[in-house]
């Protein structure tokens, strides 16, 4: 058994890291003047790297609880890692195409199975306050942008665009990865010492037949079109419409505090 607040803490250690993708539009302006790129053209990597968030986390859900916490970690580690640093690659090439396929796809899919990972591991360590611990895993993803945005504002501004994304696909390798190795789903055993479940539930195919589980999807489904819509052009609207500048990463910052708050709530 691993100690669970520290489980806890490996979780939004992931998710920190991950849910870097949230201050994206920090990096929008920066990305269409050194590259030339449309707003419509820069706003796509986003989007693409939250289609396949999406599409790994529903489609590899039952793979992760397989192959156990650590091992999909580290695979969250390898794609999101593989591509922050490709999407250097991509900018320094000035090439759409494979910022796209680093960021947007590569990296979506380090997003989704980096999403899921810790969420159901740490449910385990909490079977009587299960709301708690998803909120508790998740909050990171909402608090990312708080601390990302200014340090990718920051590192732009010095180092340069291609090399935070080198610095920052780095040091959120180190951190997924650290956490990761950390990750253990709890065991539990009855008095003969015979291993024995922590729970159990409908399985998946089961849950899909109910009219509880369309109307929840609908309602995620809503509720994020509208969150990400706004997450994807916070910054250069906020520069825009209301003449902010420096401010404009302090205030997806802002948004990243609700964000998080909101999900522990």
């Amino acid at each position: 058994m691993r100690n669970r607040w520290l489980i806890a803490l490996s979780a939004v250690g992931i998710h920190i890291s991950i849910g870097s993708v949230y201050a994206w539009s920090v990096l929008t302006r920066p990305i269409m003047n050194e590259m030339g790129f449309s707003l419509g053209q820069t706003t796509w990597t986003f989007s693409l790297a939250i289609l396949f968030l999406g599409f790994s986390a529903g489609l590899l859900g039952s793979f992760v609880e397989k192959i156990g916490p650590k091992k999909s970690g580290l695979i969250a580690m390898t794609f999101f890692g593989t591509g922050m640093l490709g999407t250097a690659y991509a900018l320094s090439v000035q090439s759409l195409a494979l910022l796209y396929l680093f960021y947007g796809v590569i990296g979506g899919i380090g997003l989704g199975v980096g999403y899921i990972t810790p969420v159901s591991t740490l449910v385990k360590y909490f079977p009587d306050h299960r709301g708690f611990a998803t909120g508790l895993a998740i909050m990171g993803f909402g608090f990312a942008a708080l601390i990302a945005g200014p340090v990718m504002q920051y590192l732009t501004a010095t180092v340069g665009l291609v090399n935070n994304f080198l610095i920052l696909g780095c040091v959120y390798m180190v951190v997924i990865g650290a956490s990761a190795l950390y990750l253990k789903p709890p065991v539990l055993k009855d008095s003969h010492g015979r291993v024995t479940h922590v729970q159990r539930g409908v399985t998946a195919n089961e849950a899909l037949k109910t009219w509880q589980f369309a109307s929840l999807w609908w309602v995620f489904f809503v509720n994020i079109t509208c969150g990400i819509g706004l997450l994807a052009v916070a910054s250069p609207m906020a520069q825009e419409v209301i003449g902010m500048d420096a401010a404009a990463a302090s205030m997806v910052g802002i948004i990243g505090v609700f964000n998080g708050g909101g999900r522990i709530v």
